[in-house]
């Protein structure tokens, strides 16, 4: 009836208690919103500092032991508690059970556990924080980290000793849901590509987030109780940690880049009306990219003694897994040819993922080459490297997710002027900050100095003055998505035109989702047909 009030799952209860004990996965979507989007200002906080103590060759901003902690602090915050989850907790909690025409993930009360585990463990790290710092860097190398630094490395371990189970019990409810709550008729080759990126993050989230927690459970018996496991002077063996650590650490790349991938091939089938090019090859790339990196973690020791014939395997298994990403790059790129492309923001966000990852993926060949290897390690051509990855790939990605599926958890339209403006200084901004430190490395400016040679500032001025420019790029959103919270236009369920069962349902959609069990009839991204022909709705509502 018109103007009749449409109850949806953000009016269905109000007050704070409904939402810090909510089970709906749309809520507990936003928690982890909210929260992480704190974590990825107080990263971005230590990245300032960084960037203006490093303004000047002199290092008179701080002194050496305070740029040791920002730069730890930094990648503790942006790693463990904004990249990692970013993506899985937020636009994965809420999107998966709606693709897949669920009323919630398997379990819900788990769900809401996991906010409440990577809340408390990002609770011990902002201790850690503010009682002083860690000075280590974010990978806590032995036996610096496990005997000698005199700062709050216990502290800041626990915290993501603790996160880690946020991320398993993530991955372990969203495998199970999806191999057990697929609509009717939704195949696996059916399914969105989204889910197939988040299925195979589940996947490493299970296997290698627990090697994880155990190194560093090791880390702090050799710290509290002094046990000779990695100090070389107790018979320990420190390159035993970096063995533990990239056995997780590296599969923890593709956590962050799988969703963002997953992201992607929503964005440029949803923006070019057409179906994902070769979309069971980008599905089991999806799986390759899973499997085959668990394999590579020896290509951060290239330079830690390890044999030659082992830094041999480990350069040609980095080679390997550089195919499944070349396939998704290739496709997306064949998806875009012919396609009736429209610029939207969201669209904008996924052609510079599209860019940068390429730079990003092209340069992770020169690491993974032996020689090449050698003649940067440690320099800033790996900083450079790692975020055109991490923060160029996975925060674009996020950012479109955002801003794509923003109307749909909202029921609000965004200024799309200001969206498209924000996309741009950010693809601008990213590349000035950047891409110079590429050259810096390579010319031979080590990463965690705060002193450098003055023939560096030039470059180091260009790179600052691009994370300024970025700073921008990021704190705009921020204020105008805001905004339309209470002023944006009011959406239709499915302002885009775009093919999924989260586009058949209202916006904001109600609490459980769909009012009647959805039945799938043809493949994702069927836009040469209409909604009406690749979903029916039946007249049995939900039990």
């Amino acid at each position: 009836m018109n103007g009749e009030r449409r109850e949806h799952y953000l009016n269905v209860n109000y007050g704070v208690r409904s939402w810090l004990l909510t089970t709906d996965h749309k809520r507990i979507a936003w928690l982890y919103l909210v929260s992480i989007t704190f974590f990825f200002f107080v990263g971005g906080f230590f990245a300032t500092m960084i960037r203006l103590e490093l303004l000047t060759p002199q290092g008179d901003l701080v002194q050496s032991e305070t740029y040791n902690k920002l730069f730890t602090m930094h990648g503790v915050t942006m790693v463990f508690f904004f990249l990692i989850p970013a993506i899985p907790a937020v636009l994965g909690n809420f999107l998966i059970p709606m693709m897949i025409g669920a009323r919630d993930l398997a379990f819900p009360r788990l769900n809401l556990a996991s906010w409440y585990i990577f809340i408390v463990g990002g609770l011990f790290t902002l201790a850690a924080s503010a009682a002083g710092g860690v000075d280590t860097g974010w990978t806590f190398y032995t036996p610096y980290s496990s005997i000698y630094s005199n700062t709050h490395v216990a502290l800041t371990v626990v915290g993501i000793f603790v996160t880690g189970f946020s991320s398993i019990l993530t991955g372990l409810n969203f495998i199970v849901t999806i191999h057990k709550m697929r609509a009717p008729g939704l195949t696996w080759f059916r399914l969105p590509l989204f889910v197939w990126s988040h299925y195979a993050t589940s996947v490493i989230f299970i296997l290698g987030t627990p090697v994880l927690a155990i190194t560093l459970v090791l880390v702090g018996l050799e710290r509290i109780f002094g046990l000779g496991i990695f100090d070389p002077a107790r018979g320990g063996d420190p390159v035993l940690f970096q063995h533990l650590f990239w056995f997780y650490s590296h599969p923890a790349v593709y956590i962050m880049i799988l969703p963002a991938m997953g992201v992607v091939s929503e964005l440029i089938a949803g923006f070019s009306r057409k179906r994902i090019f070769g979309y069971t090859f980008v599905a089991f790339a999806s799986l390759a990219i899973a499997v085959i990196g668990f394999l590579v973690w020896g290509h951060h020791m290239f330079v830690s003694g390890q044999s030659v014939h082992a830094g041999l395997v480990f350069s040609l298994l980095s080679f390997l897994v550089a195919i499944p990403s070349a396939i998704k790059v290739f496709n997306w790129t064949a998806t875009l040819y012919k396609g009736s492309i429209s610029y939207d923001a969201p669209m904008l966000y996924g052609l510079g993922f599209i860019g940068v990852f390429t730079i990003g993926g092209l340069t992770g060949l020169f690491l993974a080459t032996l020689g090449f290897d050698v003649h940067v390690h440690d320099t800033y051509f790996v900083v450079a490297h790692f975020h055109y990855i991490m923060v160029g790939g996975s925060v674009m990605a996020y950012l479109g997710g955002i801003h794509y599926w923003w109307p749909k958890m909202t029921g609000r339209i965004y200024p799309e002027i200001w969206a498209r403006l924000a996309a741009l200084i950010v693809f601008l901004g990213f590349n000035l900050t950047f891409f110079p430190q590429f050259v810096l490395g390579y010319l031979g400016m080590p990463r965690r100095y705060h002193i450098y040679p003055p023939e560096f500032q030039v470059l180091n001025v260009m790179s600052s003055a691009g994370a300024s420019i970025l700073a921008v790029g990021y704190v705009l959103p921020l204020v105008y998505l805001i905004w339309s919270l209470r002023y944006g236009a009011v959406a239709g369920k499915n302002p885009w035109g775009a093919r999924g069962l989260e586009w058949e349902t209202g916006s904001p959609p109600p609490t459980n989702n769909f009012d009647t069990t959805p039945r799938v009839t043809a493949g994702a991204y069927a836009y040469e047909k209409e909604p009406g022909e690749v979903y029916s709705f039946g007249k049995t509502a939900h039990v």
